[in-house]
């Protein structure tokens, strides 16, 4: 066991530092958290309604407040004290989850409901997205911020490779009162390890919000690689990802219960971690910006199988096929996050990650546009339409310019 901790450590040297090893660990309780919660909201809205369109509607609401107060949030976090920050965004999404099951037990809940808890965790997300990308470099030394960037990548594939099963078979077991109960401690688990965190990590509060804001964002649109990468990762979750969360649909065409529907999402989830471990053997060179560019086409490909599986119907096909598409999909995800985070300067971190950030809560709006298709052209239709639309898009900026397609190695690396 000893042996096998230490190459850990060789790999992931973050995590040989005690304050980033026990807030990575709480990470993993209130990801998990998040993980789990996002699964039992989708299922119960489906069982509630049975209705693609009120599953988009749900996508939106976790999306829209996000992507509205991501900016906001990435300002908030250099403004003020991290910490603090992270205490209060943490206390709330423990709240509404708990509030989110007493209405279940309560047998009171509607789709409505649903929506509006949804909605208010996500306007804290976005607050507390951004403040997680500025915070926990400060536990680390720079020499390890890369290690730590991969191992906040991990724990989010994990959990969504082990937690959706799990959670498909608690749902069948025991209703969803109990995962988004068990979802709400996770969070109360990150809350206590944050107030045992004595560190005073205050902002800049130099100049005015708005100038910081403005600041931000002309950051990134003069410097064409920052620009090119977010708008290409926002497509990508925008027209490549939503699928997942119309997964509960796909679920039903291909004759899956509860756990069917988890061991899908697990697939996907398994595949992000294949694709972490094989990011992580791509060394700089001259065909860094090929590979990255190379994961997101190999990924419209394997969900094109994944799509076509699902009108056989074949549930082993589609299985397949979600864990190959999520593997390359993680690919691009893992070396572009990586170079943004190497390149960005500490001073802009929060509000350019920020930013960056929005690119996770566009998967849930992609889900309402291919929500809105399905109703018309089936759910593997729709899909197949979002992908028509990302090759388009991916076949311009591999074209474009050289920002991209030419990218030899993580910037500052």
């Amino acid at each position: 066991m000893l042996q096998m901790f230490s190459q850990l450590l060789v790999h992931y040297p973050a995590l040989s530092y005690p304050l980033y090893r026990r807030y990575w660990l709480a990470s993993l309780a209130s990801v998990g958290g998040w993980q789990i919660s996002a699964i039992a909201m989708g299922w119960l809205v489906y069982e509630l309604s049975g209705s693609t369109i009120d599953l988009g509607i749900l996508g939106a609401a976790t999306a829209v407040p996000a992507i509205l107060f991501t900016v906001a949030g990435g300002v908030i976090a250099d403004r003020y004290d991290k910490r603090f920050i992270l205490l209060v965004t943490t206390a709330l999404n423990a709240a509404l989850l708990f509030l989110l099951a007493l209405l279940v037990f309560a047998d009171t809940i509607t789709v409505w409901h649903v929506w509006i808890i949804a909605a208010a965790i996500s306007v804290v997300s976005g607050v507390d997205w951004p403040t997680r990308q500025t915070f926990f470099p400060h536990l680390i030394d720079r020499s390890a911020l890369l290690s730590a960037v991969a191992l906040n990548s991990v724990l989010w594939q994990v959990t969504r490779m082990v937690l959706p099963a799990l959670g498909g078979v608690l749902i069948a077991l025991y209703g969803p009162t109990v995962v988004f109960n068990l979802a709400a401690l996770g969070y109360l688990i990150m809350l206590l390890v944050i107030i045992g965190m004595k560190l005073k990590l205050p902002g800049q509060v130099s100049v005015s919000a708005w100038a910081q804001t403005v600041e931000g964002i002309h950051y990134i649109f003069v410097h064409p690689f920052f620009r090119d990468l977010i708008l290409l990762s926002y497509a990508t979750m925008l027209f490549l990802s939503s699928y997942m969360q119309q997964m509960p649909a796909f679920a039903k065409l291909l004759n899956a219960g509860p756990e069917g529907f988890g061991i899908l999402m697990s697939a996907t989830g398994l595949g992000s971690i294949l694709g972490t471990i094989i990011a992580g053997t791509i060394k700089a060179g001259n065909r860094y910006g090929t590979v990255m560019l190379g994961g997101a086409l190999i990924a419209v490909v394997f969900l094109a199988g994944f799509a076509l599986a699902t009108t056989l119907p074949s549930y082993s096909l589609a299985l397949l096929f979600s864990l190959l598409a999520a593997t390359a999909t993680s690919i691009f995800l893992i070396l572009s996050t990586t170079a943004l985070q190497s390149e960005v300067p500490d001073a802009l971190r929060g509000r350019v990650m920020g930013i960056h950030g929005i690119t996770y809560s566009l998967m849930p709006m992609g889900a309402l546009l291919t929500g809105v298709l399905a109703t018309t052209y089936t759910s593997p239709g729709a899909l197949l339409i979002s992908l028509v639309i990302y090759l388009a898009i991916l076949a311009i900026m591999a074209l474009k310019g050289p920002s991209l397609r030419k990218l030899t190695r993580p910037l500052g690396g």
